[in-house]
């Protein structure tokens, strides 16, 4: 029987069943970082970085499953799930109701950045500095 908790000191496995572990049991503070997207390359080329943690208001495409190519703001971030929904994108129920569908964040792949947060400006701005 494998350990329930988080172990900080796990550092890679081969096998998928620790992986999925390491996932799932991981503190909200790393899950965070988990729920990252790559960025468009006129955005990579502006900020000089490949990837950013998504965040509510960030302008994505999806690049993968059946709703390839449509184009939405985030509306919400699920950290516990890693995954996010889109505003264009709802999911009919059996009863017709639309409800928001869940993304994985390796499917999407962001267009405009929300920087109205002041730290994540002021990181994006150390990023074009430092490289």
């Amino acid at each position: 029987m494998m350990n329930e908790e988080f172990s900080s000191h796990w550092v890679s496995s081969k096998s998928p069943k620790k992986q999925r572990k390491y996932r799932q049991n991981a503190p909200l503070h790393l899950k965070h970082r988990m729920l990252a997207a790559h960025l468009s390359k006129e955005l990579r080329q502006t900020y000089n970085v490949r990837n950013m943690p998504l965040k509510k208001g960030d302008g994505v495409v999806v690049m993968r499953g059946k709703f390839k190519g449509q184009e939405g703001k985030i509306d919400k971030v699920y950290t516990k799930q890693l995954k996010v929904s889109l505003d264009s994108i709802k999911a009919t129920t059996k009863k017709g109701n639309k409800v928001p569908f869940k993304l994985r964040p390796s499917a999407l792949l962001i267009k405009d950045l929300n920087i109205s947060d002041r730290f994540r400006a002021e990181k994006l701005k150390s990023y074009g500095q430092t490289r």
